[in-house]
């Protein structure tokens, strides 16, 4: 069993070089200079759809998932002391659709950065996956992801349940190298503390998913994976 199915993340071989690093810190919005923490709705950018564009990417996906996937949503976060927030213990639970369809599952509808969004069930949210990239080096000053191993196969948890399961488990800090790829599930249960650095920790964060994975209904914005032809 791969460690992605196993603990719910897993570390990629792919990363980036500190030259490709610096392109997409350049490219990319300025998250201080907005005063924000993200900036939401990157698929369209050119820097991030040469990135999801690259064969390499897509084949490599496909060796952990074997089944085309196609990403749906697009976050850059910097967190540094200026710009800094603690994330409490939690899974990522909601996905951004084009029209709303009351189905079985689906819940806590809400309008974010004018997208429709909704609280998706179990069986669309185990398919799914994100990758973070560290256009940063993210040591253990700089508030990084922490995650309770293999909770992502618990299904979806209450907030209740949320604390029963961090205070039952050991939680594992995942610092990284710059240009360092974590792979993770959604519901896997994960927090970040403030940092004390006052380094950025920028990070890419994506998500994939199938295309048909919430039929009849469709993603808010998707962009198809390549790879070498079979």
């Amino acid at each position: 069993m791969h460690e992605l199915e196993r603990d719910g993340f897993a570390v990629s071989g792919i990363q980036l070089s500190p030259q490709q690093c610096e392109y997409f810190v350049a490219s990319l919005p300025a998250l201080a200079a907005a005063g924000r923490a993200g900036v939401r709705d990157l698929l369209a950018h050119p820097t991030v759809l040469t990135f999801l564009h690259h064969q390499m990417l897509g084949e490599y996906l496909w060796s952990l998932i074997g089944r085309e996937l196609v990403a749906v949503k697009a976050t850059l976060f910097d967190k540094t002391v200026e710009s800094n927030w603690r994330v409490q213990w939690h899974q990522d639970r909601s996905i951004a659709v084009r029209q709303r369809h009351d189905m079985p599952g689906y819940g806590g509808w809400s309008t974010k950065g004018g997208a429709l969004h909704a609280d998706a069930p179990s069986q669309v949210l185990s398919q799914m996956l994100a990758v973070r990239i560290h256009l940063d080096a993210c040591g253990p000053d700089n508030g990084p992801l922490r995650v309770v191993p293999a909770s992502h196969t618990l299904g979806k948890l209450n907030q209740d349940q949320v604390a029963d399961i961090v205070a039952k488990n050991t939680a594992v800090p995942l610092c990284m190298p710059r240009g360092g790829m974590l792979i993770m599930r959604p519901l896997l249960v994960h927090s970040s503390a403030i940092a004390s650095s006052p380094d950025h920790r920028r990070v890419l964060h994506i998500e994939f998913a199938p295309a048909d994975a919430i039929s009849p209904m469709h993603w808010h914005s998707s962009v198809p994976l390549r790879r070498r032809a079979a």
